[in-house]
């Protein structure tokens, strides 16, 4: 079965020539205009991945992917006109897994499109029933759950893969860019305050603030890395 996209773009002929490359790649590619329409569709085709424009009508994009994310753990890429660093960040910390900066070329986004897929249908189908522990913490790599002190921690698909990445990997320091190939499957496109902003929500779930970062570490000037305890 091809893989379903929702494209949500209150300008219809970019969402109309997105969905028309979408097509012409193999992707099955339905639209929204609006947020209300996002939401509604978003749970209810159950997309592969989601395209999402930041400025939309009746709903902006960051409450469609609040909404959306309560109850989906698809990749949804954020597209925006807009260039403020805030809303960038504001999308990464609401849970997107990217965002692409309009006008983006057809060529980089079927990139990062096929990149999002390929990541999420390993995560699907990489179930070895593996069991990473590093002290209080327990990555079970079979059931993508992760839990601390016996409770389960709510993290994102990419935040969960790139715990699993680090942790299957302990005490190796890894660039940002680095990260970005092996995370996220992206060679050369996508930004690196991508990583830096997943980091810190991966932190924020799995670490204790009051006794600082014993996990998820930062080799200065180099990257990041997991301790195992």
């Amino acid at each position: 079965m091809n893989k379903r996209i929702l494209v949500v773009d209150d300008e219809k002929p970019i969402a109309d020539i997105v969905k028309f490359n979408l097509e012409k790649e193999g992707y099955e590619a339905i639209v929204a205009y609006n947020g209300e329409e996002a939401v509604k569709k978003g749970l209810s085709d159950k997309p592969d991945l989601i395209l999402l424009d930041v400025m939309l009508p009746k709903k902006d994009g960051f409450q469609v992917l609040k909404e959306i994310r309560m109850k989906l753990d698809v990749p949804i890429l954020m597209l925006t006109a807009k260039e403020e660093e805030v809303d960038k960040v504001l999308g990464l910390e609401l849970g997107a897994d990217d965002y692409i900066t309009k006008p983006f070329s057809m060529r980089e986004l079927m990139a990062r499109v096929k990149a999002n897929i390929r990541r999420s249908d390993v995560s699907t189908d990489n179930n070895q029933g593996n069991l990473i522990t590093s002290g209080e913490l327990e990555i079970d790599l079979n059931k993508y759950e992760v839990r601390k002190n016996d409770e389960v921690i709510g993290l994102t698909l990419r935040e969960f893969e790139l715990l699993k990445f680090l942790a299957s990997k302990a005490e190796q320091v890894f660039s940002r860019e680095k990260l970005l190939e092996e995370v996220w499957g992206y060679e050369y496109y996508g930004d690196i305050r991508t990583v830096d902003v997943t980091v810190r929500r991966l932190r924020e779930k799995i670490e204790d603030k009051t006794k600082g970062y014993k996990y998820v570490l930062t080799k200065r000037g180099v990257g990041y890395y997991f301790r195992r305890l």
